[in-house]
């Protein structure tokens, strides 16, 4: 239910550090901070001093009634431990960037807190910057026209973590601009980095991103660097926005009228008139807090939610692959993306991947290495089994259960309760070559309700099995099979009918388990 609008909400803020302190400041200024919880003495000389409880124990505000949200700003590392404590407890959650170091415990934060009902916001603070909210509107109104390339530095002589890289600790920001004014995910991403200080820990990286359309951002980090340097530029075809965060209040976001014009297929600068943009000077943590404070109450999703959170931890990932990999391209296909339109209860294992865009319906559950492809829509209450792949747009209904090494191609779809046995096989061509594109020739199949086919058996593509059907194991079916039908063999043939509940029916015609009799209908050569 939501809460009164002018109604007192308590939060504990978890973590004391150099960023906890400001959020400490930020919600006791707002009225919200009710306790601290960090074992150090500088926090409990920063509580006695605002006045608020102090804990060493997270336990004694996960279990205070009055305490309705914690605020988390440990180190990143624990942020899934913290925040799934919190969540179980019955506490709405802020968390500082990153949400997690890995994008399955990022889905299953996302998954708990819709789960338990919970709010699960992302300190994601440039969203609440009133001179990023400006250009985003500039951008969106088409003042700068078609939207070409974004450039992104985040210079500091800042602190240097020992526990992340500096990819993992200043992009998050970056990546978040970029990914909300761009609209959607990059295509590719590649990054390179350079160790100083401590082996293995890159102080200063690049990462390159390439969108759909021809859009490039590049994000420059460094916490190495002389002086302080936040700044987003933005590149159109009819103007250029620089968003500088280290300068005041009046120059923080300027439009520079530039164009570029072709002659003789050359292209020319052309200088144009700069404008420095009014933006309210507000101060981003209070508004980033406030809206929090306004999710508590109204239940409305944050607009740094857990899919955003999710969208950026999709790109660090690929970013730190290519890292890992001398700076090559990572196609965003190869990482586990947001399962944007997953219920609460399903289960992907840390070792499987599923692809942006795919639905994935309640209880559902998704074991070792497999790979749900772009497109894909999985039903409810499905069981899909160990290095299964699936796709890309493929569908499969609710109920089905898809046993270890299965490959479900494009063409073919599943109605709900249909059973694949082990290693059993679809084609999608008739006459494949290695050597011979034939995408364009995928036959469809379509596995009727209730059907169930056998462990190594084939599917030749193009042929229908009917509903609750039986295909024995290693049958190789060449023609579409008729419902109830029981088929064995190489080429399949009828031996005989089954029962919707799996039982070879007699000469009588009726289920030894349930009883139930079945007519046969020659002319269409099926029981009912």
């Amino acid at each position: 239910m939501p809460m009164e609008n002018n109604a007192t909400v308590k939060i504990a803020l978890v973590g004391c550090g150099g960023w906890g302190k400001n959020l400490a400041r930020t919600l006791k200024e707002i009225g919200a901070l009710a306790a601290i919880v960090d074992p150090s003495p500088a926090a409990a000389e920063l509580s006695a001093k605002m006045g608020v409880a102090h804990h060493a124990d997270l336990n004694a505000v996960l279990t205070d009634p009055t305490i309705l949200a914690l605020v988390i700003a440990t180190p990143a590392p624990t942020h899934t431990a913290v925040a799934t404590m919190a969540l179980n407890s019955g506490k709405d959650v802020f968390v500082e960037k990153p949400i997690a170091l890995k994008i399955s415990d990022a889905l299953q934060l996302d998954a708990l807190a819709r789960r338990q009902k919970r709010i699960l916001m992302v300190g994601h603070l440039l969203q609440y910057h009133s001179a990023y909210l400006k250009l985003k509107e500039i951008v969106n109104t088409g003042s700068l026209g078609h939207i070409r390339h974004m450039t992104s530095s985040r210079l500091n002589l800042g602190m240097i973590r020992s526990e992340e890289n500096v990819i993992w600790s200043f992009a998050p920001h970056d990546i978040s601009m970029v990914l909300a004014i761009a609209g959607k995910a990059p295509e590719r991403v590649s990054a390179v980095g350079t160790t100083v200080l401590q082996e293995g820990i890159e102080d200063i990286a690049t990462v390159h991103l390439q969108f759909a359309g021809g859009l490039k951002a590049d994000i420059n980090l460094s916490w190495l660097h002389p002086q302080k340097e936040q700044q987003l530029i933005v590149v159109g075809d009819d103007g250029m926005a620089v968003f500088a965060d280290t300068k005041p209040w009046p120059e923080k976001l300027r439009i520079h009228r530039n164009r570029v014009n072709w002659a003789n297929n050359h292209p020319k600068a052309a200088a144009g008139p700069i404008d420095m943009i009014d933006v309210d000077p507000s101060e981003p943590l209070k508004a980033e807090m406030l809206h929090f404070i306004d999710c508590i109450k109204t239940r409305e999703q944050p607009r740094t939610d857990a899919d955003e959170a999710i969208a950026v931890l999709s790109v660090l990932e690929a970013a730190q692959l290519s890292l890992e990999r001398g700076g090559t391209w990572v196609s965003m296909t190869d990482i586990a993306s947001p399962k944007a339109e997953a219920h609460a209860d399903v289960n992907v294992h840390e070792t499987s991947l599923v692809d942006a865009g795919c639905k994935i319906g309640a209880g559902t559950r998704i074991w070792h290495f497999a790979h749900i492809l772009k497109g894909s829509d999985i039903g409810e209450r499905c069981i899909i089994g160990q290095n299964v792949m699936i796709g890309p747009d493929v569908t499969v209904g609710n109920g089905c259960k898809i046993q270890n090494n299965v490959a479900i191609y494009k063409g073919v779809t599943l109605e709900d309760d249909v059973f694949c046995g082990p290693s059993m096989v679809f084609t999608n061509v008739l006459t494949p070559r290695a050597n011979v594109n034939r995408k364009e020739e995928f036959a469809p199949t379509r596995i009727g309700h209730g059907a169930t086919l056998g462990a190594n058996c084939t599917i030749v593509c193009g042929h229908d099995v009917g509903e609750y059907a039986m295909v024995g194991a290693g049958a190789v079916v060449t023609k579409n099979v008729p419902p109830h039908a029981l088929v064995v063999g190489n080429p399949a043939r009828q031996i005989g009918w089954v029962s919707k509940a799996g039982e070879r029916l007699g000469a009588d015609m009726v289920c030894p388990r349930t009883g139930e009799k079945y007519s046969f209908d020659s002319s269409i050569g099926s029981a009912s």
